[in-house]
């Protein structure tokens, strides 16, 4: 018998998330801590808007 396996490009991908999180760490130490802040400042604006654009609907 045949199983399929549809999780398994989610494992894979999980698995590689953190390389990509740690060259992207370095990517921002090379451009500078300011770049860093007012990256990290964009990425919680994003997370805040999309909580409250789906804590809205219910």
């Amino acid at each position: 018998m045949k199983r399929s396996l549809p999780w398994l490009p989610l494992v894979l991908a999980l698995l590689l998330l953190p390389l990509t999180g740690c060259d992207l760490a370095e990517g921002i130490f090379k451009a500078g801590a300011y770049t860093g802040i007012i990256g990290v400042v964009v990425v919680l604006i994003l997370l805040f808007w999309l909580f409250t654009r789906f804590s809205r609907r219910r």
